[in-house]
């Protein structure tokens, strides 16, 4: 019966493609040409902060410059797809078009990005918006791709482990130090959570990496709250000249 009813609703609503609206296949899909115009992260990569590195890809931990100079306060960074061209339409159209559907297929990706690296009791934890946020936008991107990836991983969520309790500014065209310093202490763990991450791996979520001062601030907090180690993933990276 729900075989046939599904069968009729894609009769009547076709499944389209995330990006240009084509018809597809399959629900939650990208057509040929946003497929191939969507730079999935693949190959060598940094192994803190996800960032492709040049040759191919082996079983040594290698890390970016960046982290090597500026050592990252997680152990491994993952994302998805690089922050440019349909990966970065994608990102805005989730976070600023209500999109939220776009959060299905990228808890696929995210959970392929992170296959094998992540251990079985690790908590996954959205990157937290101020209240304030939250009421103006309605949903948290990061905690709608927590939730897919959970699903997608069979990993535990914790969707309000985190509290942005300092409203910021925006971050955007500050440089990193200013970033770093915007959100400084900004968030904490849930007094009534803190429970569930006692001396257990964290995996925070989040929706773009750029300098990583968000996900450092959340990474902090966690540590600070007596978390094991933590591990970021995240849908998009930005990558300078990508």
């Amino acid at each position: 019966m729900t075989s046939r009813l599904q069968t009729g609703l894609n009769a009547i609503y076709p499944p389209r493609c995330l990006a240009c609206g084509d018809i597809v296949d399959g629900d939650f899909g990208l057509c040929g040409k946003c497929w191939r115009d969507t730079a999935f992260v693949g190959g060598m990569v940094c192994d803190c902060c996800g960032v492709p590195l040049p040759g191919e890809e082996d079983d040594v931990s290698h890390q970016c410059d960046a982290c090597l100079l500026s050592p990252r306060p997680w152990v491994r960074g993952r994302s998805a797809l690089l922050y440019r061209d349909t990966g970065r339409n994608l990102v805005l159209a989730l976070k600023h078009g209500d999109r939220q559907e776009i959060a299905q297929p990228a808890g696929l990706w995210m959970a392929n990005a992170i296959k094998g690296l992540v251990p079985e009791q690790a908590l996954i934890a959205p990157v937290p918006l101020h209240w304030q946020r939250m009421i103006q936008r309605r949903y948290n991107q990061s905690a709608l791709l927590a939730k897919a990836l959970a699903e997608r991983s069979g990993l535990s969520w914790a969707p309000d482990l985190l509290q942005r309790h300092r409203r910021t500014r925006r971050l955007d065209g500050m440089d990193r130090e200013t970033r770093y310093r915007t959100l400084q202490d900004a968030m904490r763990v849930h007094p009534r959570r803190r429970h569930r991450l006692i001396g257990r791996p964290v995996l925070l979520v989040d929706d773009v990496m750029t300098t990583g001062a968000t996900l450092s601030a959340a990474t902090q907090a966690c540590l600070d709250a007596g978390s094991g180690p933590v591990s970021v993933v995240t849908l998009a990276r930005a990558v300078k000249d990508a």
